[in-house]
């Protein structure tokens, strides 16, 4: 197996995050022992926002890194763990609400693809961006 940052590497939809881990000097956390739950933004997840927001997070990366590490959770949580918590509590500090009645949601995004294990955790695919508020 591999570890969460060469899966997301080698999967090739995953280029604008592991662009955005590397200009916020995450990929070494992330390449760590773990383990981490990783809510992982699809390159369409990133397409979706305003014109200009990866350039501008990218020249702010005290804001970047709170956007990165709000989509990274402590510990290695299946679908099935997150269905029974309901929220869970964010490396950047704030609250995720989980619904996974029907369809599998992480906050306001609908996950495509869950528990993708990986050495050091697991990861989830997101179709869109989550973000703290």
């Amino acid at each position: 197996m591999a570890d969460i940052v060469d899966i997301a590497v080698s999967a090739g939809t995953f280029q604008t995050l592991v662009t955005a881990v590397q200009a916020a000097g995450l990929v070494e956390t992330l390449k760590g022992p773990g383990p981490f739950t990783v809510f992982a933004p699809n390159d369409d997840a990133f397409a979706k926002l305003p014109p200009g927001t990866i350039q501008t997070l990218v020249q702010n990366i005290p804001q970047l890194t709170r956007i990165l590490t709000y989509h990274v959770v402590p510990g290695k949580l299946t679908r099935a763990d997150l269905a029974q918590l309901g929220e869970v509590i964010s490396v950047e500090g704030s609250p995720i609400p989980i619904h996974a009645s029907n369809q599998f949601e992480v906050k306001n995004a609908t996950v495509l693809a869950a528990d993708i294990e990986a050495d050091n955790g697991i990861i989830h695919v997101l179709e869109r961006v989550i973000l703290m508020g």
